[in-house]
């Protein structure tokens, strides 16, 4: 009996889909909303990987020209696997900077106690009664030096220069697909 492959995405209940993607939680955590559609729409549309890093597809541009065409095309082509590369960077940042885990830790770690409070009873402060979006504002307040000691600016920006240089790169070098250059050529100049 072949195994279907699992889709973390799908509405399977656990008995149906089995295995470690029990445990998944991101669908779960994420409204019906524009960012499930948003998600979806990434994950129908990603190119495939194997196109995406060939190395034989990948050539110095004739001219200025030439190297404008491919990147707007290549950007529009590969958007969603920029993105996965975007989101992989990020990661890495995360990853190889222990005082960055430890604020992200520390700020999601407030944010989670500030969530099950909510569900228990108001928090009341100095005799109001505090919304959960100040309350959110609050945990992101005492977070902020823990950011500020990690270095999350400079990872920001790392990770947009990074982001910049190898999805610049990528666009600028892979050729165009075969229907994008017949239609580059049928456009007026």
């Amino acid at each position: 009996m072949a195994a279907k492959p699992l889709d973390p995405f799908s509405s399977e209940t656990e008995e149906e889909a089995g295995g470690i993607m029990n445990k998944f939680t991101l669908p779960k955590i994420i409204s019906q909303g524009p960012a499930k559609e948003w998600i979806e729409k990434r994950r129908t549309t990603i190119r495939p990987w194997g196109n995406f890093v060939d190395q034989k597809r990948f050539s110095k541009p004739k001219n200025f020209g030439e190297l404008c065409k491919r990147m707007v095309k290549n950007v529009e082509h590969f958007q969603s696997n920029y993105v996965f590369v975007f989101l992989g960077l990020i990661l890495y940042c995360i990853i190889t900077s222990p005082m960055l885990l430890i604020a992200l830790a520390i700020f999601f770690g407030a944010c989670y106690i500030i969530y099950l409070r909510t569900q228990q009873s108001k928090m009341i402060m100095f005799g109001r009664e505090m919304s959960t979006a100040h309350q959110y504002g609050i945990a992101g307040g005492v977070s902020f030096p823990f950011f500020w000691l990690a270095g999350a600016g400079s990872a920001v920006f790392w990770v947009l220069g990074a982001t910049l240089v190898v999805i610049g790169s990528h666009a600028a070098f892979h050729e165009l697909e075969s229907g994008d250059l017949e239609e580059l050529q049928m456009e007026p100049v």
